[in-house]
């Protein structure tokens, strides 16, 4: 018989390992084919910081209970994502909840891929008073909700608290009027020495159309999409023409600083709010967290401006929201919801606000240590939500429901540009209204609404 060495130590340890290594594996799937919970896929756009505030929020729901398990897939930009939902749906790849942003929301609802939270809203006798009425407008349609505000901010406006201060400058008041900020836009300009630039607002369309509904001004007919398709819109209006006379008030006194458009106007501009050439901007609230951060400088935050003797009526609010697919099973569904309702409870939406910028749209979030805590450090941060909390719902501040609103923008920027460079304000927003309106109405045609 022959005989067998006898094992080394070594040998012994090497086998160890690799008996470890494969019973870990099989455990390992064992558990996995274990959990008999519905998997609920979840599409998103948010990268960096906020992605990983998107998974703790995911990872919380989670572990609060045992029957659903939300698996996030982050899909690229707005833009990019919204297309592979379209093209994937009612395959095995689609996503069961999906996170789609404000201006697409008139496609998402003409394509008739979604379950309407209102269904699920209806079936739990689950209470949305709490939820911002501003938010929640955005995206319910026909009297009910399609889907659910997320990720949401506002734009406001900020100034440099410490400047003011070393001149002398009265701030603007909470919500000032456009002869507020001018006032103090002047003033910062001539006691620097010219060295600041008293304001700048970014040639963006989503200021133009915050503007209007601010003074209360629909742009599109059938109360901006929310009571029928528009069939026509209005830039061409005396809202639009005060808001850019405003504007080029301030470019002829010089006290204006003019940094284009696009992504690179938004950093120029931030930078050079931070170091100190301009002293007034507009822009998301959920720039708070990079404005704070290293700042040399106190900073003011009022709300959005309105026009000279009128009335603030609110502004819409930017951002994302929340949809059911309605090409998965009913159970699935359902675990979509449950992850919504989780993502709306007062602490999660703390958090969440806390972490990225983005406001808590649930009211009893404000009763929570965390935004007490992060108000008392920098009480500058309680004014987006209260701007949010303190307008009411109407068809001017709920945003516009219209398909085209990418190309509308960038019409309405066109427009902007024009009026910034010495151009006549009411030609460049009669153009501005004549090619909205022709895409509109192919857009229309082609999608068979009259």
């Amino acid at each position: 018989m022959a005989k067998y060495k006898k094992l080394t130590l070594p040998l012994i340890l090497i086998l160890g390992i690799v008996l470890v290594a494969i019973f870990g594996k099989a455990i390992s799937a064992k558990s996995a084919t274990n959990d008999n919970r519905t998997e609920v896929v979840f599409w998103h756009e948010m990268g960096g910081p906020s992605e990983q505030a998107l998974e703790k929020v995911v990872d919380g729901f989670n572990k609060s209970q045992t029957k659903y398990k939300v698996v996030p897939k982050y899909q690229g930009s707005y833009d990019e994502a919204i297309q592979k939902i379209l093209q994937t749906h009612n395959t095995s790849t689609s996503p069961a909840v999906f996170q789609a942003f404000d201006i697409s929301t008139a496609q998402m609802l003409h394509s008739g891929y979604t379950t309407p939270v209102q269904d699920f809203i209806d079936e739990d006798h689950y209470d949305v008073s709490k939820i911002s009425s501003v938010a929640r407008a955005f995206y319910a349609n026909d009297g009910k909700q399609q889907a659910m505000p997320f990720n949401t901010s506002q734009p406001v406006l900020y100034y440099n608290a410490s400047l003011l201060k070393k001149y002398g400058i009265t701030p603007p008041p909470v919500s000032p009027s456009y002869s507020d900020i001018t006032r103090v836009a002047k003033e910062l300009y001539e006691k620097s020495g010219h060295k600041t630039k008293g304001m700048t607002v970014q040639v963006y369309g989503w200021f133009m159309e915050q503007a209007l509904a601010n003074a209360n001004r629909q742009i599109a007919n059938n109360n901006d999409g929310h009571t029928g398709n528009p069939t026509k819109v209005n830039i061409d209006n005396p809202d639009t023409v005060e808001f850019l006379k405003w504007i080029k008030e301030n470019i002829k006194a010089d006290d204006f600083i003019d940094y284009g458009s696009g992504a690179s106007a938004g950093a120029n501009q931030t930078a050079g709010f931070l170091s100190d050439k301009v002293g007034i901007f507009i822009q998301s609230s959920a720039s708070i967290g990079q404005l704070s951060k290293n700042n040399k400088n106190e900073l003011g935050i009022t709300y959005f401006p309105h026009p000279d003797g009128k009335k603030a009526n609110g502004v819409a609010i930017g951002g994302a929201a929340l949809w059911i697919s309605n090409d998965k099973p009913k159970n699935v569904q359902r675990g979509a919801f449950e992850f919504i309702k989780y993502t709306l409870k007062p602490e999660v939406q703390a958090e969440w606000q806390k972490a990225t910028g983005y406001l808590a749209l649930n009211k009893d979030s404000q009763k929570t240590s965390t935004l007490k805590d992060l108000y008392a450090k920098n009480p500058a941060s309680k004014v987006p939500g209260e701007q949010l909390a303190n307008a009411k719902a109407n068809f001017a501040n709920s945003g516009i429901l219209m398909e085209g609103m990418q190309l509308a923008r960038q019409l309405e920027e066109v427009a902007m540009e024009t009026v910034y460079n010495g151009g006549d304000i009411n030609s460049a927003l009669k153009t501005a209204d004549r090619s909205i309106n022709e895409n509109l109405t192919q857009l229309n045609k082609a999608n068979g609404y009259k």
